[in-house]
């Protein structure tokens, strides 16, 4: 079982695939095994590493609270273990702020990144609505299963309930595999409450997507749009019909995901170019 560690914290991880490497940082809650209708479509042209975040599935649990930048270092972690001096970063939502940081703090590892379904955090950052908000600060108090299905209408989009309601089925599957506990999510929850990089986003220098569903009720999508404008040179791809979990809405998302990482990735022969 591929373990590695950053201080006290032991950090589960996987490798998936050939090729360029591409590192995922799961969102709050969320553990590798969320991204199971991604991996399969970025496994076709790169090597994914995935990992549990601290404080969930099977890496180890946090007695204290701890901050992104610390998750940050735990990504890093998993980099060093996989021999991977330099990869792509795709976050999603938590994950997403966490990648910022990897971005800011150690620019020289990450080749181009990902931001989905995320934010910037702090003053400027754009609010979800009263009653969503209402809701995920409730959620942390119910049993995982209940959550799950409690945050359907929040977490996808109206087409995908409407009359997709298997790919939210599976998702809710593969995310109760390996579900939080309570002081997990309050501990991730005060992770996001202090996350703030709008002041120095203009660092960032890696060839940046941001992705983001333009039905997200949990992190709206003017948060994207703020990235975008942030950070220099950065592409924006709002999915019309998707809500915060985009990739499960819109399948479409990760094969436009793919297809950037490609164009971004260093000296990529012809073939490597061609759209999946």
């Amino acid at each position: 079982m591929p373990v590695t560690s950053n201080g006290s914290v032991e950090l589960y991880w996987e490798s998936t695939g050939h090729g360029p490497p591409v590192l995922l940082i799961a969102g709050q809650g969320m553990t590798m095994d969320g991204w199971w209708s991604t991996i399969p479509v970025l496994a076709r042209s790169f090597r994914v590493i995935a990992f549990d975040n601290r404080d969930t599935g099977r890496s180890s649990r946090a007695a204290l609270p701890y901050s992104v930048l610390q998750m940050a270092e735990d990504a890093l972690a998993v980099l060093d273990a996989a021999g991977e001096q330099r990869a792509h970063v795709y976050g999603l939502s938590l994950g997403g702020m966490v990648a910022q940081e990897l971005a800011l703090h150690h620019p020289d590892r990450v080749e181009a990144l990902v931001l989905g379904a995320t934010s910037p955090g702090g003053r400027h950052a754009v609010l979800p609505s009263p009653l969503p908000m209402t809701f995920f600060a409730r959620a942390g108090l119910m049993g995982s299963e209940e959550a799950e299905w409690a945050a359907v209408p929040y977490t996808y989009a109206e087409a995908t309930r409407r009359l997709h309601a298997e790919r939210i089925a599976e998702n809710i599957k593969r995310r109760l595999s390996t579900p939080p506990n309570a002081v997990t999510y309050l501990h991730q929850a005060a992770a996001v409450a202090t996350h703030s990089t709008f002041e120095r986003l203009d660092q960032i220098v890696a060839p940046t997507l941001v992705v983001h569903g333009e039905q997200d009720l949990a992190i709206p999508a003017q948060n994207a749009r703020i990235l975008a404008e942030r950070i220099p040179g950065a592409e924006l791809r709002l999915q019309p019909q998707a809500g915060h979990l985009y990739f499960i809405d819109e399948p479409r998302a990760d094969r436009e995901i793919a297809r950037f990482l490609k164009r971004h990735t260093a000296a990529a022969p012809a073939s490597m170019l061609a759209v999946a």
